[in-house]
C-alpha cells in the first residue's frame, strides 16, 4: 500500500503537510477543551462570598466555543485537502494503469485476462480511494490524540488509567481477530469480482449467440453463481466487521460506567471536602480525556473496515504496474528511411506455455510493390505469422525484419506508423464515420475530408456516406454496431487506405464480401497502393490467386510459395484448398 506514494505529485505532499499541520490544530484544540471544563467546575463548586464568578464562567465558556469553532475550521480544511489527495491519486493511479497496460503485449494481457484488468483499473482504484478519502485524516488525527490525551491523563489517578489501558487493549485485540478473519475473504471478493465481470462481459458481447441458441436461463444460473459467491463472501465480511462498532461501543460504556464508579468510590472515601472537589474535578478531565482516547482507537477501528480490501486492491494494482513488458522499443539502430521490404528468416514462434510450435522455419521475403498472401487449413498459422511484423508477439527464433533491420531494434510508434492493419475481426470505435476512419492517422491536419471520402471510395464503402445525411460525420455506436459485418470491413479497410503505409497487412479482411465486392476491392487496392508491401491472409482462392506471392501453410510449415497456376501443379495442400471451392474449369480459366 505504501508503495502508492509514489503516485503522488509536490504539490499533493504540500497538501499533506498542510494536513498534518490543521489536524495538530485541530487536536489541541479538542484537547483544551476539558481543561476549561475542570476550570468551570471549580468555580462552581467553590463559589465565593459574594456566589459563582459568572464573568469568569462567562469567559471560560467563550474561550471554549472559540476552540470549537477552531476546530470546525480546521476540519473543513482537513477535509478538502483530504479530497484533493485522493482526487489526485486517483487520476495519478488510473493513468499509470492505463499506460502500462496499453504498452502490454499480447502474452501480458492474456496473463490477467481483460475482465481482470477492467476490474483492476476500475473498482479496485475505488477501494484505494475510499481509504484515503475517508481514512487519511483519521490516520493521522488517531494517533496525535491517543498519545496526546495519555499525556494529559497522567497523575489523574493510577486505577482509571488501568481502566483505560485495558479498554485500548479490548480494543486493539477486537481489530486483530476481525482482520485475520476478512482480509483472506476480502482477497476471494476481488478475484469473484472478476469472475463476475467476466460472466456479464461474455453475456453481453455474444448477447445473440446466446438468444439464438436459448441459452439465456443457462447464462443466468453462471451469473446467478458468480452472484452468489460473491454475495456470501460480503455476507461474511460484512458480519465479522458488524463486531467492530458494538464492541466499541460497549468498551467505551464499560469503561465510563467503571471510571465513574470507581471515582465515586474515590470521592466517598474522601474526608476533605476540598480533596473531594478535586477528586471530581480529575474525575471530569479524565472522563473527557479517555473518551478521546477510546474513540481514535474507534476511529481506527473503522479505517481497519476499509484497509483490508483496500490492501488486496493496492496488491493486484502492483501486479499490473511491475509486470515487466516483454515487447519494448528497440535501440532505434534502423534505416533512416525504407521503402517497406519484409523479410522472414528462418521464423519460429511459440505461444507463451505452450508445448508445440505454431510456426516454424518460416522464410520469405516481401518487396514493395508485390502483393503475398497467405493460405492454409484453419489452426495453419497464418494470422499469427502476420501479427510477428507489427510486433504483436515476438518470434520464439529466427529473424522478422523491416527495410533490413530486424524488428526487435525498431521504437514500436515508429515500427507501428509504416503499418496499415486491418485486423480478422473489424474494430470500430465509438464517434464517427471521421473519426474512425481517420484513426490511424491520429493528429495530422493533412488529411482532409476529401482524402477520407477516397479511401473509403476505394474501399467500396462511397454508398456508406451516400445513404445517410450526415455523411462523414455518421454517428458510429460502440463496437460499430450500427453497420454490418460487410460494412465494418469496408471501413476498417478505409482506415488503413487513408493512413497511406509502406505496409499494409489484411488478416482475412475480405471474409464478409461477396465475390464482386472483393475483385474490384481488390482491383482498385492494387491501383491505390502501387508501390506499398502488401500482405494478405485469406481463406478463398478468389482473394489470394491474383498475389504476386501465394505462401501455402500446413501445421505451421511453408509448404508451398509461387504463383497461383504454380501452385496448382506442385502443391498438393494448395490444389485440395482450391478444388474444395472452385471447379476444376474455373481454376483453369482463372
Amino acid at each position: 500500500m505504501l508503495r502508492l506514494i509514489r503516485f503522488l505529485k509536490a504539490r499533493d505532499y504540500l497538501y499533506l503537510i498542510t494536513l498534518l499541520v490543521f489536524v495538530v490544530v485541530s487536536v489541541w484544540c479538542t484537547l483544551t477543551l476539558p481543561d476549561y471544563m475542570t476550570k468551570i467546575t471549580q468555580l462552581v463548586q467553590t463559589p465565593t462570598e459574594t456566589g459563582v464568578d459568572m464573568g469568569e464562567v462567562w469567559k471560560c465558556g467563550g474561550i471554549m466555543l472559540a476552540f470549537a469553532l477552531g476546530d470546525l475550521a480546521c476540519t473543513f480544511i482537513v477535509g478538502y485537502c483530504t479530497s484533493m489527495v485522493a482526487a489526485s491519486l486517483s487520476k495519478n493511479l488510473r493513468k499509470a494503469v492505463y499506460d502500462k497496460v496499453v504498452g502490454f503485449s499480447m502474452e501480458e494481457i492474456n496473463s490477467f485476462s481483460t475482465s481482470s484488468l477492467v476490474t483492476r483499473s476500475t473498482n479496485d482504484i475505488v477501494q484505494i480511494v475510499m481509504l484515503v478519502t475517508m481514512g487519511l485524516q483519521m490516520i493521522l488525527r488517531a494517533p496525535i490524540v491517543a498519545i496526546w490525551a495519555v499525556f494529559k491523563i497522567i497523575g489523574k489517578g493510577w486505577q482509571w488509567t488501568l481502566i483505560t489501558a485495558g479498554a485500548v487493549a479490548v480494543v486493539i485485540l477486537t481489530i486483530l481477530v476481525v482482520l485475520m478473519l476478512a482480509t483472506p475473504k476480502f482477497k476471494l471478493i476481488q478475484k469473484l469480482t472478476d469472475r463476475l465481470n467476466l460472466v456479464t462481459r461474455e453475456n453481453l458481447t455474444g448477447v445473440r449467440v446466446v438468444r439464438a441458441y436459448n441459452a439465456e436461463h443457462y447464462q443466468e444460473e453462471k451469473f446467478d453463481d458468480a452472484n452468489i459467491a460473491i454475495t456470501k463472501n460480503h455476507l461474511f465480511t460484512g458480519r465479522t466487521m458488524s463486531f467492530l462498532m458494538p464492541t466499541m461501543q460497549l468498551t467505551m460504556s464499560m469503561t465510563s460506567l467503571l471510571v465513574y464508579w470507581i471515582g465515586a468510590s474515590i470521592i466517598n472515601n474522601t474526608a476533605d471536602i476540598m480533596d473531594k472537589i478535586n477528586v471530581f474535578s480529575n474525575l471530569v478531565t479524565f472522563m473527557a480525556y479517555a473518551m478521546q482516547i477510546i474513540m481514535a482507537f474507534m476511529m481506527v477501528s473503522m479505517i481497519f473496515m476499509l484497509l483490508p480490501r483496500a490492501q488486496v486492491s493496492a496488491g493486484r494494482i502492483l501486479e499490473v504496474l511491475d509486470m515487466k513488458t516483454k515487447i519494448v522499443d528497440g535501440d532505434g539502430n534502423v534505416p533512416a528511411h525504407g521503402s517497406g521490404t519484409v523479410e522472414f528468416r528462418n521464423v519460429s514462434f511459440r505461444y507463451p506455455d505452450a508445448q508445440e510450435t505454431v510456426l516454424e522455419n518460416i522464410t520469405f521475403t516481401a518487396k514493395p510493390g508485390e502483393t503475398v498472401a497467405f493460405i492454409g487449413s484453419t489452426g495453419s498459422g497464418k494470422s499469427t505469422l502476420i501479427n510477428l511484423v507489427p510486433r504483436f508477439f515476438d518470434v520464439s527464433s529466427g529473424e522478422v525484419l523491416v527495410d533490413g533491420a530486424d524488428v526487435k531494434h525498431y521504437a514500436l510508434d515508429d515500427l507501428r506508423k509504416k503499418i496499415g492493419y486491418v485486423s480478422q475481426k473489424a474494430i470500430l470505435f465509438k464517434g464517427t464515420l471521421a473519426s474512425n476512419i481517420n484513426y490511424g492517422v491520429g493528429n495530422n491536419h493533412n488529411v482532409t475530408d476529401e482524402d477520407i471520402v477516397h479511401a473509403l471510395t476505394v474501399a467500396q464503402g462511397r454508398d456508406i456516406i451516400d445513404k445517410n445525411e450526415k455523411g462523414l460525420q455518421t454517428e458510429v455506436a460502440q463496437g460499430g454496431s450500427n453497420f454490418s459485418g460487410g460494412q465494418k470491413q469496408r471501413i476498417s479497410i478505409a482506415r488503413a487506405i487513408c493512413k497511406k503505409p509502406e505496409i499494409f497487412i489484411f488478416d482475412d479482411s475480405f471474409s464478409a464480401l461477396d465475390y464482386k465486392t472483393d475483385k474490384v476491392l481488390r482491383s482498385e487496392l492494387k491501383k491505390e497502393t502501387a508501390g506499398a508491401t502488401i500482405l494478405i491472409v485469406a481463406q478463398r482462392i478468389g482473394t489470394v490467386k491474383d498475389a504476386d506471392k501465394i505462401i501455402v501453410l500446413d501445421e505451421g510449415r511453408m509448404v508451398g510459395m509461387g504463383r497461383h497456376r504454380e501452385l496448382l501443379k506442385d502443391c498438393e495442400v494448395y490444389r485440395q484448398i482450391a478444388y474444395s471451392q472452385l471447379s476444376k474449369e474455373e481454376l483453369e480459366n482463372a
